[in-house]
């Protein structure tokens, strides 16, 4: 199964054509428009935040701190190209552990007392980045995104999995070793890990991050609550006890901070687990239970968005404004998280054309923007349009479909993108992400983060991790 590559598309009449044929609703502008009236230069109000404009950088799982959980230089050179990026919202740059348990990688930065002085000069070092850049930061909000890794939970070794899980489910317990229920968090534990996600807000407040992401997404402990209809006790069962979790962290945070936002990541959708099939390509596990899906129907490969618009309507009533959305997990689905030409080397051949993932995702937050209008939704899955970025981007913006393009593997290799297209500037074709997967294969080798293949910083300087963080 061969699909043609995006670098192949030279002209907006090849690509739409290929939409076409691939029988995708895709908007894409022939001209991309530039200068303060572009709509993607337009600015987002939330409640008392200004965002200067409508690229997002989202939060990518870090492999470059240290083995106490604070950046280290390689660190600070990523938070600094975000900085020079030229987007307004950096959702979080960062995926950041609220204790030492919840590391998805034993380099992953962790937020506690002892670490905030250093967490808290990565982000005044991005913002002296942007403001010498372009002027002014004040229109420049940056959050953190909290988490803890559940069920992929990797804190001491890059090779020994530790997970904490809040259900049973015997496809991915066999891939992660699970065996019996010692792996469970009981409802004690959970209500001391819901303290650990309130602690680290605070300090993050403290730190000077204007809004905190409780993290609901990608297969990690605070997704899996969602999904968790066989768990017993107060976080299992009901739409109500699922959501037990978020909403008792949220109402920790407000008591406790002044003026901090909240948003959350979430995957709105999900399928069952995927494994190569005898070709290669990717098929969905046919021992796989879709009541364990959030977001999936009764065949366990499509949508259903009932439950995603129950959840939606909660976050509203919670006041939070700031969603971001993508879908499934880049552990066991990963071309519908993050639709690749070239999986990575624990993955498989992707199963359809890559665009269809990206579609599904921008249809399905489209569906959600329309329910919930008041919401600010940032998109994902963008990075695959290659070239194509800033038209497909630009589209969306002007019909609603979305507040803000988050853009993830993309400014590993180009993080001058958003200023480039905001300027008019050609795109530096060299420098664009052609999702050869290297940054989610290295970190899966324990290399730290980076463009391998399009950064020539990683090129020269090596590939081991953390050994010299």
């Amino acid at each position: 199964m061969t699909f043609p590559r995006m670098a192949s598309f030279k002209t907006h009449a090849a690509f739409t054509r290929h939409l076409n044929n691939l029988q995708l609703t895709l908007p894409c502008a022939e001209l991309v428009e530039n200068g303060p009236e572009s709509p993607l230069a337009q600015t987002i109000h939330v409640h008392d935040l200004k965002i200067g404009n409508r690229f997002c950088i989202l939060p990518m799982e870090g492999w470059d701190g240290t083995a106490d959980g604070k950046p280290s230089e390689l660190t600070r050179r990523r938070w600094q190209n975000f900085g020079r990026s030229g987007a307004k919202l950096i959702w979080g740059g960062e995926a950041v552990a609220v204790r030492h348990d919840g590391r998805a990688n034993p380099n992953q930065m962790v937020i506690n007392v002892e670490n905030l002085p250093e967490i808290g000069s990565l982000r005044a070092e991005l913002v002296a980045t942007h403001e010498a850049e372009f002027s002014t930061a004040a229109d420049l909000v940056i959050g953190l995104q909290l988490t803890h890794a559940g069920r992929f939970a990797k804190p001491d070794s890059h090779d020994r999995m530790q997970p904490r899980t809040a259900q049973r489910n015997s496809i991915l317990d066999t891939r992660c070793g699970i065996t019996d229920d010692s792996a469970l968090f009981s409802d004690d534990e959970i209500a001391t890990l819901i303290e650990d996600f309130i602690t680290a807000a605070v300090l993050a407040e403290q730190a000077g991050f204007q809004f905190v992401d409780i993290k609901h997404c990608h297969g990690y402990l605070g997704h899996e609550l969602l999904s968790g209809v066989d768990r017993p006790g107060k976080f299992g069962g009901s739409f109500e006890n699922r959501t037990r979790f978020l909403r008792e962290i949220v109402a920790g945070i407000r008591s406790r901070t002044s003026s901090l936002e909240i948003g959350v990541r979430v995957s709105i959708f999900d399928f069952l687990p995927f494994t190569q099939g005898p070709d290669g390509v990717g098929i969905a596990e046919e021992n796989g239970d879709p009541r364990l899906i959030f977001g999936g129907d009764s065949t366990g490969v499509g949508i259903d968005l009932h439950e995603p618009k129950k959840f939606f309507s909660l976050l509203q009533s919670l006041g939070i404004e700031l969603v971001c959305t993508t879908a499934g997990s880049p552990y066991y689905n990963p071309h519908i998280q993050r639709p690749a030409f070239f999986p990575p080397s624990d993955g498989y051949k992707p199963p359809e054309d890559p665009l269809v993932g990206v579609s599904r995702q921008i249809q399905a937050t489209a569906e959600l923007k329309r329910l919930h209008p008041n919401l600010t939704l940032v998109g994902s899955g963008y990075s695959y349009f290659q070239e194509w970025l800033p038209h497909v981007s630009q589209e969306v913006i002007q019909r609603g479909w979305v507040d803000s393009i988050g853009l993830g593997r993309m400014v590993l290799s180009y993080p001058e993108l958003p200023a480039d297209v905001l300027a008019g500037r050609t795109m530096a074709r060299k420098k664009v992400c052609r999702t050869f997967s290297d940054c989610t294969t290295s970190a899966r080798k324990g290399m730290v983060s980076g463009c391998y293949p399009l950064d020539p910083f990683y090129k020269e300087r090596g590939t081991v991790g953390g050994s010299d963080n």
